[in-house]
């Protein structure tokens, strides 16, 4: 999805060249025209925001199978697929949007709903009928040292140092919106020795120390596989461990971070699981790259194989014309198809839609209640 800011509109005073000439023009008591420049800027600064161009959202229960655009790219052809109906989603904005929003630059925090252009943001910033609101917090900057082809955080080899005040900064923030599950995330840092992995464990024991209620799930990197810098982050006080998969391994070369390996993915969820065998282990799988329905299945139950409980299932989304570009649409009806599939197989959750993202609607009830459940087990 997009930017918070390019949803909201904010009525500030612009100095433009349109505004600077009719001053002149009225100063000289001579009748101004406009050029061709400068009509096109005063029609762009009159016009509409990207949220009078989306509307709708994904029925329940509509049947697709008479849509006759094209969903799949065939082999060679390099145009991109038109969007169909099904993803082009309302952003509703509401208070807790703009007051979420407001409190994480007060504090200098980033947020993955933002900084990868989420296309749910304005319905958990907004929160629901309860109004209980949700943010995914962005620890240790917005600039990341790896470059996933499908990801449009910002990369750099040298991102700026950490600030020693975000495990504090987060702590307040969260205890200021009163919610009671949160989830964390970081970009990946391969220029630290540890890659972050103490920044983020200390967020962790802030949040539990002055929150003791608040469940805390954390969307991890993987450390490279260092087993010291995953446990840190295990032992750490979180409730959920999430870290993605991505896509099939026969894609994962081409659409994540040479870094970013498939088996090493695999192979972090496991050691999680046998540092903490209660512990809540959570994945998400981007569908229209490319793979197949076997592939799919297969990963599937490697994720199983290493004990993950949850997964989450959505469309992959081009951010940007240099991001790898959409290979296919899936259809609600097949969504549908791999949520079925994955409780079947034995997740304890598992969430399949086309906007669906491994943040969406964190707090959710049932999720709640698999971490409530897996406490009282262990008094």
């Amino acid at each position: 999805m997009y930017s918070a800011h390019i949803v909201r509109r904010k009525v500030i005073p612009i100095i433009t060249s349109t505004s600077l000439s009719q001053t002149r023009a009225k100063s000289h008591s001579v009748k101004s025209v406009e050029s061709p420049i400068e009509e096109k800027e005063k029609n762009f600064a009159n016009g509409p925001d990207f949220s009078d161009f989306v509307s709708g959202s994904v029925p329940q229960g509509q049947n697709w199978d008479t849509y006759k655009g094209k969903l799949k790219r065939e082999l060679g052809e390099s145009d991109r697929l038109r969007l169909p109906p099904w993803l082009k989603t309302e952003i509703p904005i509401g208070k807790n949007f703009a007051r979420l929003k407001e409190n994480l630059r007060g504090l200098n925090l980033h947020t993955v709903c933002e900084e990868a252009k989420c296309p749910n943001i304005g319905e958990c910033w907004g929160g629901g009928p309860d109004n209980v609101a949700t943010a995914t917090i962005m620890l240790m900057g917005d600039t990341c040292t790896r470059g996933c082809r499908f990801c449009s955080v910002k990369t750099s080899k040298a991102p700026l140092p950490l600030d020693p005040n975000e495990p504090k900064n987060t702590s307040d923030a969260i205890a200021a919106w009163g919610l009671d599950y949160v989830v964390l995330t970081s970009v990946d840092r391969d220029d630290l020795p540890d890659g972050g992995s103490a920044h983020v464990a200390e967020t962790v024991k802030h949040l539990k120390r002055n929150i003791p209620s608040l469940l805390v799930e954390v969307l991890s990197p993987d450390f490279r596989g260092n087993k010291d810098h995953v446990a840190s982050v295990v032992n750490s006080g979180l409730d959920v461990f999430a870290h993605n998969i991505e896509t099939v391994e026969r894609l994962t070369p081409f659409v994540r971070d040479p870094r970013a390996k498939y088996r090493q993915t695999m192979e972090v969820h496991k050691y999680a699981k046998e540092i903490n065998p209660t512990l809540v282990t959570k994945t998400s799988i981007m569908l229209g790259l490319g793979e197949s329905d076997e592939e799919i299945l297969q990963t599937m139950k490697d994720l199983r194989s290493v004990g993950v409980d949850c997964l989450t299932l959505g469309q992959y989304m081009q951010p940007t014309k240099r991001h790898l570009k959409v290979v296919e649409y899936v259809t609600p009806e097949k969504f549908s198809h791999w949520g079925k599939i994955g409780d079947e197989m034995g997740f304890l959750y598992t969430a399949s839609g086309p906007l669906v993202r491994s943040s969406y609607k964190a707090g959710e009830f049932f999720i709640k209640n698999i971490v409530d459940k897996r406490q009282k087990s262990r008094l």
